[in-house]
């Protein structure tokens, strides 16, 4: 037996030992759990049995509270200590079948023996010596598995710097407690590990791949002291898992702080989050908030405005009809995501606190209750020194002390009365109990009577004291539509009448366009406040190059102590208000800020990466990881019809050689829409639109910026022909496209190929004609 064989066999030994510790601990936790069920399910029963009450005397029901309290805190004790097991019953069930992936062999400079320290997903001791057997992948003794070859390294603790040097570091694929490959790595993941993790088909699903962590994203991962964390990171670099690894990080690290309820992910569309959605339960931790950023405005705005989502906006850019407003809605669209567009409202803010706010009547049966003209009277009378939400707030208290005095009189009113007599029998015999609590036995039935009319007019007025709260007497989609009305300004952009107009008028049937989407918010919240979110700890942007000036200058005013990792790639940067700037944010963001470049690829193979670094912007930085596949093919056709047909071959030739997912990535939803008609009879099809929120393994129709942070194992791009793609934009919307390809790409054009692919040296790819 040689000496690999030899090595094979001791740590084959060692897995079965701590599979056999895992099972024992299982085994422990397991009656553990049951014991604390059986104590819940019983404290739950007794509740009541156990605690002491009387409501007789004021100490009585001091120490009757505090009996309540000292139960539910027993209670909830408790049922923390399951959960904390079940917990940890299923990363023990996680660590069974790969209970880890690295080990590297580790001498301190100040001791002599060396340490042999194994790292997986989750930490586990010995339970006799209640040592180490496994260490948690976020450990700080773990990073030097990630940023050092075997020599020299170190590692911080809160203790300072540990320094060392590394005498071995090997890397397992384990499944099912097996070992499956082993191999010592010289350099910081080995070429081998990646190579088995990365040449697997795509999954619908994002995996949380921690083996297999690079030098580089370690560095995003295990950043905690930038405020703003910038990671540009090119197609298939792995931004997004390191981002979300890093998530994991800092709770683990913060886990007194910091958990899912007060981290938010901003996903680019609803599919993408569904995509994510299982990485951090996978590294055993709770899933954080995940949403889009059209929801969260939406979830800020009244029900009743329709916003224009940022994909309808694409579409109408892309599809480019001059439907005689094209060109001031795209002027309109580059200066409302401006900052210039913000002073703008500051400054028309700043003249609402001294004149020319609109509100809305408040009325009840037809009739006005406190007119809008009564209430702009009031807030312009109180002092103009105060800021106007604080305004609002005094407002809402002065229009509630009204809505009180009106209550009182509408008590009297006949129209009470004839609602009292429609009341159900239960509301009779509730007004009778009432009344004989009040010990009022002589005026019983006027009594009645009575409280009866209270609580009609009371429930009929509940709804506008509501709105009343809600500050729904402030017309705040009027107050700002006059922004594009009779408000004059001092500087304005071109075209800015007809900007004017055809906002207007698209306010005026109480539409947001999505350029005026954020404008809106931000000019809501300065009215009548924006509650800043201070439970929020971390906010992650992914696609962050889509974001405009505009929105985030709104986030930081929304989320002004929240940390914020920011991902992005400039070269996906497909909306016309995207960031143009390399950091992304700003310049008011800007302090404390860190920025980390991801220039290596690992998503595509070599072929696919050296293709599409051709027409990328500074392409010569990309990396293509040393992945080996075919060369993209270039289908160049003479008619639609011939290309249908090829592009029926092909999805089927991409199907039998083994792809489980396989997107064909049109440019806008209208093409998407017309190849579905086409093929959906030929072919298993599915298309993704807005309504998607997860998809499946087969073939998918989809428009590019929807296939954003995903990848197929092939992708078909059905027309890539010279009038397609032309532009700036059209550059980076066929760089996405290609670049969500794994291990084929297949491009069509009918006749002559756009120019991006003639940027390409003709020995990166293979051309077929009819």
């Amino acid at each position: 037996m040689n000496q690999e064989a030899k090595d094979r066999a001791v740590e084959q030994n060692r897995v079965d030992d701590v599979v056999q510790e895992i099972e024992k601990k299982a085994g422990i936790l397991t009656q553990r759990s049951h014991v604390l069920k059986e104590n819940v399910v019983k404290l739950r029963r007794n509740f009541w049995e156990d605690v002491t009450v009387n409501l007789d005397e004021p100490d009585d029901v001091i120490e009757t509270q505090a009996s309540i309290k000292q139960q539910a805190e027993l209670l909830s004790e408790k049922e923390r200590g399951h959960g904390k097991i079940n917990d940890q019953l299923k990363t023990l069930d996680r660590l069974k079948d790969s209970p880890y992936f690295g080990r590297i062999d580790f001498i301190e400079n100040t001791e002599s023996e060396k340490e042999n320290i194994y790292i997986g997903i989750g930490s586990l001791m010995d339970y006799k010596d209640e040592d180490f057997l496994i260490y948690d992948w976020r450990a700080p003794i773990s990073s030097i598995y990630y940023d050092f070859t075997p020599g020299k390294a170190s590692y911080e603790t809160v203790d300072g710097v540990i320094s060392g040097e590394i005498t071995l570091k090997r890397q397992f694929i384990i499944r099912n407690g097996i070992i499956k490959g082993m191999f010592d790595a010289g350099v910081t993941i080995g070429d081998k590990l990646l190579q088995q993790a990365l040449g697997n088909n795509a999954s619908t699903t994002m995996k949380s791949i921690v083996a297999t962590i690079q030098k580089e994203q370690n560095q995003v991962i295990r950043n905690e002291a930038s405020k703003y964390l910038i990671v540009q990171g090119v197609a298939g670099s792995g931004k997004t898992s390191a981002a979300l690894q890093r998530i994991a990080y800092l709770m683990y690290r913060n886990r007194e702080v910091l958990n899912g309820e007060n981290i938010v992910l901003f996903s680019p569309n609803p599919l993408f989050s569904s995509y994510v959605a299982n990485v951090l339960p996978e590294l055993g931790e709770e899933n954080m908030k995940q949403t889009t950023f059209l929801e969260y405005l939406e979830s800020k705005t009244s029900s009743s405005i329709t916003i224009e989502s940022p994909f309808e906006q694409m579409e109408y850019v892309l599809t480019g009809e001059d439907d005689g407003g094209y060109l001031t809605k795209m002027i309109g669209i580059e200066y409302k995501s401006s900052t210039e567009f913000k002073t703008m409202i500051d400054d028309y803010i700043s003249r609402l606190g001294s004149e020319g706010l609109l509100f809305k009547n408040i009325t009840f049966r037809k009739e006005v209750l406190v007119s809008k003209e009564r209430i702009s009277s009031y807030f312009y009378s109180l002092d103009q020194a105060i800021a106007i939400p604080n305004r609002m707030e005094l407002v809402s208290k002065w229009l509630l002390g009204e809505i009180n005095n009106i209550q009182r009189n509408e008590q009297k009113k006949d129209w009470v009365l004839e609602e009292v007599e429609l009341l159900e029998k239960e509301d009779y015999l509730k007004a009778y109990r009432h009344v004989q609590d009040q010990n009022d036995d002589e005026e019983s039935l006027e009594g009645e009577e009575k409280y009866l009319r209270q609580e009609v007019v009371k429930k009929r007025l509940s709804s506008i004291k509501r709105q009343i709260k809600s500050y729904r007497f402030v017309h705040v989609l009027a107050s700002y539509r006059k922004l594009f009305g009779e408000y004059e300004h001092v500087n304005t952009p071109v075209n800015w009448e007809q900007i004017s107009h055809q906002t207007f008028a698209k306010l005026s049937r109480r539409f947001l366009s999505w350029e005026d989407a954020t404008p809106f918010v931000y000019f809501q919240g300065k009215l009548i406040g924006d509650t800043t979110d201070r439970s929020i700890r971390h906010l992650i942007i992914d696609e962050a190059q889509d974001y405009s000036a505009f929105q985030y200058a709104y986030l930081q005013e929304v989320f002004p102590y929240t940390n914020m990792t920011l991902l992005g790639d400039l070269n996906q940067g497909i909306y016309t208000h995207g960031t143009r700037e390399h950091t992304f944010l700003p310049k008011q963001m800007r302090e404390n800020v860190e920025k980390i470049d991801l220039t290596k690829s690992y998503r595509s193979t070599k072929q696919i990466v050296e293709f599409t670094r051709c027409f990328a912007t500074e392409g010569e930085y990309i990396q293509p990881f040393n992945r080996e596949g075919d060369l993209p093919t270039v289908v160049q056709v003479d008619t639609i019809d011939d290309r249908n047909e090829r592009l029926i071959a092909e999805a089927k030739r991409l199907l039998h050689k083994g792809h489980e997912t396989l997107a064909v990535i049109c440019k806008n939803l209208q093409e998407c829409d017309e190849l579905h008609q086409i093929l959906r009879n030929k072919l298993s099809v599915t298309k993704i639109d807005e309504e998607t929120h997860s998809f499946h393994k087969g073939i998918l129709i989809l428009p590019v910026y929807w296939a954003k942070g995903i990848e197929f194992d092939a992708v078909i791009i059905p027309d890539a022909s010279a009038g397609q793609y032309v532009g700036q934009n059209d550059r980076n919307l066929f760089y996405t496209a290609c670049t969500r390809a794994m291990h084929d790409l297949t491009i069509f054009s009918i006749h002559q190929p756009c120019t991006f692919i003639k940027e390409a040296p003709t020995d990166k790819y293979q051309i077929k004609k009819n």
